[in-house]
């Protein structure tokens, strides 16, 4: 820690905080982004499970019919925006906001959020009403089979859902900067509000109102996060504000990090898209294999590597900006070793209760013997990816923290390309399977991408000190 001090003595102006967090001894930081990660974990679990009876209530209201089709059609644009524009900004803003508040003090950090604010809420709004002036256009393209009654009330859902792109987007803002402050359990719990809401609008008024209700219980839930989340960010020193202070070079930074990141992003949902469309050319039924088996895994990626991500990046980007570079590689090596004692056992539990699994949580009505044995291997072969997308996302937010996002962009384009190659090869071999095994191929590419340029960024350490 004298390297630490000396650093500090260098620095007469910097605030109090900024002292105070150099002085952490490192094994407190590691219970730090463990015990966060843990909390993340444990409230995404409680939302989940929230999240899940709403599906249920959903289901019995509003079954397998026309009204819910179009309702998932017309959602689908405005997620999609969010996680593209909006997460994409909190990973460019995070690592700048930190190192400024830190080194420059509080008002300087307070005016690059506002900036970033504005600049979001901009894009969000324009981006938006782009896409509901051109709705009529693309819609029958994503809802092609749609009857022409079906297809109007799905544009029509869509212009309703269409301000919730704004204000979750506003949201996931200050969920970000609570975040950075070490506050984790009201942001992570904040989301609970959006689930609850539309069951309550459900009962209430979808027999009036049919598919608008879960509009309206979306924007209901959406504003109260949005309230909660602000309130919690202004009680911490950070009040909203939409203010354009000027491009100053903290801006410039951020909007220079923020372009790589949201490519990046674009290119994740291509691989996706690339996996549906693939499987689609395959039997019938290769897609819904690949999607039952794909929400167990996804299940668990959400909650495991969603944790880490969230956890970790605040203090990487605190010791980054001090330049502890042994604090790093310490930090780096404890969560790398914990997200891979905690992420391998349950893949293998996964792959070895995937028959059990699949069999009890799908296994009757439509869904049938020959089903369940064209589900198992994809589910197995899934859950490969496991503990390689979990670790790698610690890795992944240490490049982000050091606003390194122009390798995260290439990574995410050498693994589309080999996405392709590997599922061109492995379905004519193994079919629906072979999808499978091709995305946790590349999510191994991924861990050991992530991890060479981690280790080529850091500066040596003494003999002993490698990752």
């Amino acid at each position: 820690m004298n390297s630490v001090k000396a650093a500090g003595a260098a620095q007469p102006a910097m605030p109090p905080a900024a002292r105070f967090a150099r002085e952490i001894e490192r094994p407190s930081v590691n219970r730090q982004i463990l015990r966060a990660a843990a909390t993340v974990t444990a409230v995404g679990i409680f939302v989940k499970l929230i999240a899940a009876f709403k599906e249920f209530v959903l289901a019995g209201t509003y079954g397998r019919s026309d009204a819910m089709d179009a309702f998932l059609a017309a959602f689908l644009i405005p997620g999609l925006l969010i996680n593209l524009i909006a997460e994409s900004m909190n990973q460019a803003l995070v690592p700048t906001l930190i190192r400024v508040r830190e080194r420059e003090g509080i008002e300087p950090s307070r005016r690059l959020l506002s900036n970033s604010m504005v600049w979001l809420c901009l894009l969000l709004a324009a981006v938006s009403a782009a896409m509901a002036i051109t709705a009529r256009a693309f819609f029958p393209l994503i809802a092609w089979n749609f009857a022409p009654a079906k297809l109007d009330l799905a544009v029509r859902l869509f212009y309703g859902l269409v301000p919730l792109v704004l204000i979750t987007g506003i949201a996931t803002n200050c969920t970000a900067v609570l975040n950075t402050l070490g506050r984790f359990s009201l942001p992570a719990i904040a989301p609970v509000a959006l689930p609850l809401t539309v069951m309550l609008s459900a009962w209430a008024l979808s027999a009036r109102m049919g598919p608008w209700a879960m509009v309206i219980g979306n924007l209901a839930g959406a504003i109260i996060q949005a309230f909660i989340v602000g309130w919690g960010m202004r009680s911490h020193g950070y009040p909203f504000r939409l203010r354009w202070y000027g491009m100053d070079a903290a801006t410039r930074e951020v909007a220079h990090q923020y372009w790589p990141v949201l490519l990046s992003s674009a290119v994740a949902s291509g691989g996706l898209l690339v996996d549906q469309s693939m499987a689609a050319a395959l039997s019938p039924g290769s897609v819904s294999a690949l999607a039952y088996a794909g929400r167990f895994v996804g299940v668990i990626l959400t909650l495991l590597a969603g944790a880490i991500s969230t956890a970790v990046i605040p203090y990487f980007s605190r010791m980054i900006a001090f330049e502890d570079w042994a604090g790093c590689r310490h930090s780096l090596r404890t969560c790398v070793t914990v997200t891979a004692l905690i992420s391998a056992p349950l893949a293998l539990a996964l792959i070895a209760g995937a028959s059990w699994l699949v069999r009890v949580t799908y296994q009757h009505g439509a869904f049938g013997q020959k089903d369940t044995a064209a589900v198992v291997p994809v589910l197995i072969l899934y859950a490969i990816q496991i503990p390689f997308i979990v670790t790698s996302r610690v890795f992944y937010r240490f490049l982000a923290a050091m606003r390194r996002n122009d390798l995260i962009l290439w990574c995410g384009v050498l693994n589309l390309v080999l996405d392709v190659v590997l599922n061109l090869l492995l379905m004519r071999w193994l079919g629906v399977a072979g999808i499978a095994l091709a995305t946790s191929l590349w999510a191994a590419s991924t861990f050991f991408f992530l991890w060479f340029w981690t280790w080529k960024l850091l500066p040596r350490a003494p003999v002993g000190a490698a990752l």
